[in-house]
C-alpha cells in the first residue's frame, strides 16, 4: 500500500452505497470531466448484485486545493445523489491533525512520534493527553504538547470536559496509545471524530490485569495485537488491523510482554496509517481496508 501522502493535487475519493450498474462509469466520467486522472481505483461488492459497494479512488487534479470545495458540491449533486452514496474526499498533501492519549505505558506513543517524525506517518500530532504525568519527559523532545489530566472512575466526567475542550473540533483522529481508561459514550458522542485503540488480542481470555503474565502462565503459543474503532461497545468496535508472532516455553514472562508490544506497535502504526490514508470504509461492526 503505497503512500503518495505529500503529492501535491492528489485527492482521494471514498465512496460506499448499494450496489447497483453504472457506479465506477458515473465516477470515472465525473473525475475525468472535472479534469482529474485516475491514479488508483480499489473496489469490493459483497455480493455479486445487489450488496453493499465500495470504493476508494485517487486522482489527480491540477489545483485540486482550489478547486476541492466546488468539486465536493458537484460530486454531491451530480453522482452522490443519484446512487445515494456516501462519500469523502480528502486532498492527500493535507496532514489530518492527530491527538494521542496515553497512560504510563510508552511503546506505542513513541512509536506514532518517531514514525511521525521520520515521515512514515504523515499527520500532524497537535498534542498528547496523559492521565498521568510521567511521559512528559518522553514526549517534549519531539516537540509535541503534553497535557497531563488526571482521570480516574471517581473524576471521569470532571476529565472527559476537559479533554473535549481540548480535542472538539482541533483533531481529524484521536489514538488511545495504550490509554488505560473507560471512554464513554457521551465522550464518544461529542469528540466528533474517530478513535483508534489498540490492546493485546487475548481477549475475551485474560482480561484485567497482568494478561501476559496470566497469558505465559497459560501457556499459549501466539501473542498477538488488535486495532480498532473504538464504540460504545468496550473493546468491540470495527476491527481494522491484527497480527500475531509465535511463543513458547523457552519464552519468559519478560519475553512475551516484549513480543507483545512489538506487535502493538507495528499494528497500531499500520492502522493510523491507513486511517491517515484514507482507506478505511466501516461496515456495520467490521472494516473494508483498501
Amino acid at each position: 500500500m503505497p503512500g503518495h501522502s505529500g503529492s501535491p493535487d492528489r485527492g482521494r475519493l471514498l465512496i460506499q452505497c448499494q450496489d447497483r450498474p453504472g457506479i465506477v462509469s458515473a465516477v470515472s466520467t465525473f473525475l475525468t470531466e472535472a479534469g482529474a486522472n485516475i491514479i488508483t481505483l480499489d473496489q469490493h461488492a459483497t455480493e455479486d448484485a445487489g450488496g453493499a459497494f465500495f470504493q476508494r479512488t485517487e486522482f489527480h487534479l491540477p489545483g485540486l486545493g482550489a478547486a476541492r470545495d466546488e468539486l465536493e458540491r458537484s460530486f454531491a449533486s451530480e453522482v452522490a445523489e443519484p446512487f445515494d452514496i456516501e462519500f469523502r474526499l480528502t486532498e492527500a498533501a493535507r496532514p489530518k491533525r492527530v491527538a494521542i492519549m496515553v497512560s504510563k505505558t510508552d511503546h506505542c506513543v513513541l512509536d506514532l512520534l518517531w514514525r511521525n517524525r521520520r515521515g512514515e506517518l504523515h499527520m500532524s500530532v497537535v498534542m498528547v493527553i496523559s492521565n498521568h504525568p510521567d511521559l512528559a519527559d518522553e514526549v517534549r523532545p519531539f516537540g509535541v504538547p503534553f497535557f497531563h489530566v488526571p482521570a480516574t472512575r471517581d473524576d471521569r466526567d470532571t476529565a472527559e470536559e476537559r479533554q473535549l475542550e481540548m480535542l472538539r473540533g482541533n483533531v481529524d483522529l484521536v489514538v488511545l496509545a495504550r490509554y488505560m481508561q473507560i471512554i464513554t459514550p457521551d465522550f464518544l458522542t461529542a469528540v466528533g471524530c474517530p478513535l483508534i485503540n489498540i490492546h493485546h488480542s487475548f481477549l475475551p481470555a485474560f482480561i484485567g490485569a497482568a494478561p501476559y503474565r496470566k497469558a505465559k502462565e497459560r501457556g499459549v503459543k501466539l501473542v498477538g495485537a488488535t486495532a480498532h474503532y473504538v464504540t460504545e461497545a468496550l473493546d468491540e468496535g470495527p476491527i481494522i488491523e491484527q497480527d500475531v508472532v509465535r511463543v513458547d516455553h523457552r519464552h519468559s514472562t519478560a519475553d512475551v510482554v516484549r513480543l507483545g508490544a512489538d506487535v502493538e506497535r507495528a499494528v497500531l502504526s499500520r492502522a493510523v496509517r491507513w486511517q491517515l490514508e484514507d482507506r478505511i470504509v466501516r461496515h456495520g461492526n467490521s472494516t473494508i481496508v483498501f
